[in-house]
């Protein structure tokens, strides 16, 4: 009698599912070659998940995890209330910009096997959406990360993998509030972030992807408007 359609349905969702860094933007064809769905059947689950909010559709025809999705895991990886205290605040930002928001928070060992403490260097990014990234080739990680990690692996060839190097943007990127990554871990993908504050220091990072097109000075003002209004919730006593 074939897969049921939830069965289909988990099968889409599961095609974004990957090891850090794998893709989160996938078009219908890749999602009918992961899945092995027949593409006007791919299409139908597509559009369903869609219209429920479990995924999201961009301006370039790809498709992303979607905030219904989100929200119903932010229990975990996040923080408890992470995600209710920045849903706002991500809605208006990728209305805003047309692009893909997100909120991030270090989690996990990095990547030479050292346990990441507080916002030591070293630290595995863990977004909303449930996908894990290298901390130090977006702008959401340079946000949080304080120390270069050691031997850095290069995602494209704007990666910047010299220690110095990102010792001096880390810096910046702590003075001035916002961090700007272009392409260093996709191609074709520029990130923006800046820090979400609690009372002893960063807690988050609030920032959206784009893919070209809007004024680089819009979506910065954006992304620090957007950031500024969050108030995450106070640590359990």
């Amino acid at each position: 009698m074939g897969e049921s359609v939830a069965g289909r349905l988990f099968s889409v969702l599961d095609a974004f599912d990957g090891p850090p860094g794998g893709p989160v933007a996938l078009r219908l064809t890749d999602i009918a070659a992961r899945t092995g769905l027949p593409a006007p059947t791919a299409l139908r689950m597509v559009r369903e998940l869609v219209a429920w909010g479990g995924l999201e559709r961009g301006a370039d025809g790809t498709y992303r995890l979607g905030l219904r999705l989100r929200s119903l895991g932010a229990a975990a990886p996040c923080p408890r209330g992470l995600l209710d205290a920045a849903l706002p605040a991500l809605r208006v930002l990728g209305t805003r910009t047309g692009g893909h928001a997100d909120v991030a928070v270090l989690s996990g060992p990095g990547p030479d096997g050292a346990a990441a403490d507080g916002l030591a260097a070293g630290g595995v990014l863990c977004l909303v959406s449930g996908e894990r990234l290298p901390g130090h080739a977006t702008a959401y990680g340079k946000t949080l990360l304080t120390v270069p990690p050691a031997d850095l692996p290069r995602h494209t060839r704007h990666t910047v993998v010299s220690p110095g190097v990102l010792a001096a943007q880390l810096a910046r990127i702590r003075a001035e509030g916002l961090a700007v990554c272009a392409e260093e871990h996709r191609l074709g993908e520029i990130t923006v972030a800046a820090p979400v504050w609690g009372p002893a220091g960063p807690v988050a990072a609030l920032g959206v992807t784009v893919t070209g097109g809007v004024p680089l000075e819009r979506v910065t003002a954006a992304v620090r408007e957007a950031a500024g209004r969050v108030r995450p919730p106070a640590p359990a006593p």
